[in-house]
């Protein structure tokens, strides 16, 4: 897909303000993570780390390793889309402005709060941001690529990329902590259920369809691409054989069915965390 892709359709206006709102409360959300102090998500300990050894703050660091991850899609032939352009820097500007906004603080009483806010609310911006079709964030982009050229399950590439990123953050003086652990377990239950929350309906001839979400070469957030990536987009390639997703039941398509996620896409990665 191209970066104008997408672009057109009688949702438009609202598939575009959910991918920024999404992806603005996605960057508020990995804030809160930074106050909260008990452990970052995945990416989070790595972007902290970097910014702890270049003196760079988080935001930009997000900013940068978003530019250099997207760079990589170049080989693995994956194409971005607008949400994957608008993840690079606005998660990273958000970030930035909440921290500003936001004390530290030092008691539990404040940190776990915090930790659970902002849990909580990346799978409201995951579900926000993957609804809006737009494409995944050069993350997930990355991990499906790979699973694509390796041949390996989504979920494998996905764990071996997030353990990598885990352990060189920690050493470089990430925050690991109950927290990082807590965002693995949750964060795919809350990003499916936002995702059938905010799907938005697509309409063919008449009648309104569930989306199909979109292939590996195309671009959520996440959650992203997620059908999260870091959301679907409407025209699609042959998504190729991974983990399969869960089959829709039979019947007449409504407005009120959410949109299934395809196999083998980064929407339906994040949604397996």
């Amino acid at each position: 897909m191209s970066i104008a892709s997408g672009l057109r359709g009688r949702h438009l206006t609202r598939r575009l303000v959910q991918l920024y709102v999404g992806l603005t409360l996605y960057g508020v959300s990995s804030a809160l993570l930074v106050r909260g102090s008990l452990g970052l998500e995945p990416w989070g300990v790595l972007h902290q780390g970097l910014a702890e050894k270049t003196g760079l703050t988080i935001g930009v660091v997000s900013i940068v390793v978003g530019a250099v991850v997207l760079l990589l899609w170049i080989p693995i032939r994956q194409r971005p889309g607008l949400g994957t352009v608008s993840n690079v820097f606005v998660i990273g500007l958000a970030m930035d402005g909440t921290l500003a906004l936001v004390p530290e603080s030092d008691g539990l009483a404040v940190r776990v709060p915090l930790l659970v806010l902002g849990i909580v609310l990346n799978g409201v911006a995951t579900g926000l941001y993957i609804a809006a079709r737009f494409g995944p964030g050069p993350r997930d982009g990355l991990m499906t690529g790979l699973h694509r050229l390796t041949g390996r399950s989504i979920r494998l590439v996905r764990t071996a990329l997030e353990v990598a990123v885990v352990a060189t953050g920690f050493l470089l003086g990430g925050s690991v902590g109950i927290g990082t652990v807590l965002y693995a377990l949750s964060i795919g239950p809350l990003a499916q259920f936002f995702l059938r929350r905010f799907a938005v309906p697509e309409r063919e001839g008449g009648l309104t369809v569930a989306s199909s979400g979109p292939s590996p070469t195309q671009d959520p957030a996440r959650t992203q691409g997620p059908a999260p990536a870091e959301g679907p987009a409407p025209a699609q390639d042959a998504a190729p054989a991974g983990d399969p997703a869960p089959a829709e039941d039979a019947g007449p398509a409504t407005a009120a069915r959410p949109p299934a996620v395809a196999p083998g896409t980064p929407e339906q990665a994040i949604l397996r965390r």
